[in-house]
C-alpha cells in the first residue's frame, strides 16, 4: 500500500496539469496537490514560480526538463522512494504531452511508486473541441521537424490518414509548416489554426490550406504565440471496381466451388487480394 503523508495524501508522483494560458483554468485538486507536495519538479522554475506565487504556493521548486541530468532524475526518484510527495508540472498544460516526464514516469512505475494523474488543461483537446473537425478519431503528431525535408516526409506519411491530424507548432515555423501542408496535403484540404488558446488574443481560424497560407502571412500578429494546427483527415478511398475478366473467372469458379475456395483460387489466379475476392464472391452467391 502507498505511504500516507502527514496530511493524509498519498506519497506518490503526481502528474499535475496546469493552465495553458488562463490561470482560472487550474483545478482545485491541482492547487491542493501543489500546496501539499514536498517538492514540485518543474520544466522551468522561473516560469512556474509565477504560477506558484500567484496562488500563494510555497512548495520548493526544482528544475526537471528534457536536458536534466540523470542525477536530477535519480534524486527525484530517491525522494519518492523515501516516501515524499512530488508534483510534476510542465510550463503549461498536461505534462508529457510534447513535454518532459516520460522517463521519470516510466522509472517510477518500474519501482512500484504510485503515479497519480491530476487532469486539466491540454492544448490539443482544447483545440480539437472547438475546431469543427471530426473528433471521433484523431492522431496527435506533436511538433513537426524543424527542417523542411524531415517535416515534409512526416506530412507525406500522413497523406492518406483518414483521422483528424493534430500538430503543435512554434511562431518561427508556422508559416513554413502551413506552406508544406498545402503542398503535401493539397490546397483544398480543410484545416484550422488555433493560436494563443485561452489567452487574451485567442484565435481559431479555419479554411482550406491554400487560404490559410495567405492568412498566416498577411499579418505578423497571426504568427505570434503558441499554435495548434488541425488538418481534416483524407477522404476514404472508393472501392475499386472488380475487373471484368476477374469477375467472369470468379463466377465460373462459384459454379463448381464453395465461396471460400472460389475466392482463394481466384486470388491465386489473379494476384488480387483474397479478402476483396471473398467479399465479391459472397455478393454474387447471395444474389443467386
Amino acid at each position: 500500500m502507498a505511504n500516507q503523508t502527514a496530511d493524509g495524501s498519498v506519497a506518490a508522483l503526481y502528474i499535475v496539469a496546469t493552465p495553458i494560458g488562463n490561470l482560472g483554468d487550474i483545478s482545485q485538486r491541482a492547487l491542493d496537490v501543489l500546496r501539499q507536495a514536498d517538492l514540485i519538479a518543474a520544466e522551468d522554475t522561473r516560469h512556474s514560480s509565477r504560477l506558484t506565487q500567484h496562488f500563494g504556493i510555497t512548495t520548493r521548486l526544482v528544475s526537471y526538463h528534457d536536458f536534466s541530468s540523470s542525477a536530477r532524475e535519480d534524486a527525484i526518484l530517491a525522494d519518492l522512494q523515501a516516501g515524499r510527495t512530488v508534483a510534476l508540472i510542465s510550463d503549461a498544460g498536461t505534462p508529457l504531452i510534447s513535454d518532459p516526464g516520460y522517463s521519470l514516469v516510466l522509472r517510477a512505475r518500474q519501482l512500484s511508486i504510485p503515479v497519480i494523474p491530476i487532469p486539466g488543461a491540454c492544448a490539443l483537446t482544447t483545440a480539437l473541441c472547438a475546431a469543427g473537425l471530426p473528433t471521433d478519431r484523431f492522431v496527435f503528431e506533436g511538433f513537426p521537424a524543424h527542417k523542411q525535408g524531415p517535416r515534409r516526409q512526416l506530412f507525406e506519411s500522413l497523406v492518406e490518414e483518414q483521422r483528424t491530424l493534430i500538430f503543435y507548432e512554434s511562431p518561427h515555423r508556422i508559416a513554413d509548416s502551413i506552406a508544406d501542408m498545402c503542398e503535401v496535403f493539397g490546397s483544398q484540404r480543410q484545416a484550422v489554426i488555433c493560436r494563443e488558446l485561452t489567452k487574451t488574443w485567442e484565435t481559431i481560424h479555419g479554411d482550406n490550406l491554400q487560404a490559410l497560407c495567405g492568412w498566416i502571412t498577411a499579418d505578423d500578429n497571426n504568427r505570434r504565440g503558441e499554435f495548434v494546427v488541425l488538418v481534416h483527415g483524407a477522404a476514404a478511398r472508393a472501392e475499386e471496381e472488380m475487373p471484368a475478366e476477374v469477375e467472369r473467372q470468379l463466377r465460373v469458379l462459384l459454379e463448381e466451388l464453395p465461396v471460400k475456395q472460389a475466392a482463394a483460387l481466384a486470388a491465386r489466379l489473379t494476384g488480387l487480394k483474397k479478402n476483396a475476392l471473398y467479399k465479391r464472391a459472397l455478393e454474387i452467391s447471395s444474389a443467386r
